[in-house]
C-alpha cells in the first residue's frame, strides 16, 4: 500500500493520533476522510489539511451512522483502500474505589467506543474494500487496529480500557485470517 495512492478513512481523525494519521496520508499525496464525532474539531481538522481531505461527523458505536460515513467517504474519494481506527477513550476508574463501584455504564461505553466502534468500522470498510481491483501486489486494502500495551499490561484503574484494548488485540490475528485474499474463495463468500 503506497501512501501516495491511498483513500483513508482515519476514526478519532479530528485530533490526536487520528490526526497525525490523517496528516501524515496528506503530505504523502493520499487523500483522507476524518470520522469523529466532534464537529467543530473535525471541521477545522479537514480544513487545515487541504482539499484531499473531507470530515464526516460519524459515531462509531452507531452501526447505520457508521455504514452511511462509510459509503459517503467511498463516493467522495471513488475508493477506500485504508481504514485506520484510532477513535477511542481512555479515562480511568477503578473497579471499586471511593466513589464506590465502577458503574457498568461507564465499562460499556468504554467497550462501545474502542472495542465495537473499531468491529463496525472494519467490516464496513472490508465491504467497501472487496469492491477494489486488486492493485500490482493483490491487495484491495489494509484496516489498520489501534490498542495499547494495557492489552497486557493494564494498571490500576485500566480495567475497562485494558479489557477494550485487549478486545482489539484479541480480534486482530482471526480478522487477518479472515479477511486475506484467498483466489480460490469467492468474494463475499
Amino acid at each position: 500500500m503506497q501512501l501516495k495512492e491511498s483513500h483513508a478513512v482515519v476514526t478519532g481523525g479530528a485530533s490526536g493520533l487520528g490526526l497525525a494519521v490523517a496528516n501524515r496520508i496528506v503530505l504523502a499525496g493520499g487523500q483522507v476522510t476524518l470520522l469523529d464525532v466532534n464537529e467543530a474539531q473535525g471541521n477545522a481538522a479537514a480544513a487545515a489539511l487541504g482539499d484531499r481531505a473531507a470530515f464526516i461527523a460519524t459515531d462509531v458505536t452507531d452501526e447505520s451512522a457508521v455504514n452511511g460515513a462509510i459509503d459517503q467517504a467511498r463516493e467522495r474519494m471513488g475508493s477506500i483502500d485504508a481504514a485506520v481506527n484510532c477513535a477511542g477513550i481512555g479515562a480511568p476508574a477503578r473497579l471499586v474505589g471511593k466513589q464506590g463501584a465502577m458503574a457498568g455504564a461507564f465499562f460499556r461505553k468504554m467497550i462501545e467506543i474502542n472495542l465495537v466502534g473499531t468491529v463496525l468500522i472494519s467490516k464496513a470498510a472490508a465491504v467497501a474494500m472487496q469492491r477494489n481491483a486488486p492493485n500490482a501486489a493483490g491487495e484491495r486494502g489494509v484496516i489498520v487496529m489501534t490498542a495499547s500495551v494495557a492489552a497486557f499490561d493494564g494498571q490500576i484503574g485500566q480495567v475497562a480500557y485494558a479489557a477494550s484494548k485487549g478486545g482489539i488485540v484479541s480480534m486482530t490475528l482471526p480478522m487477518a485470517r479472515e479477511l486475506a485474499f484467498n483466489p480460490r474463495q469467492k468474494l463475499g463468500v
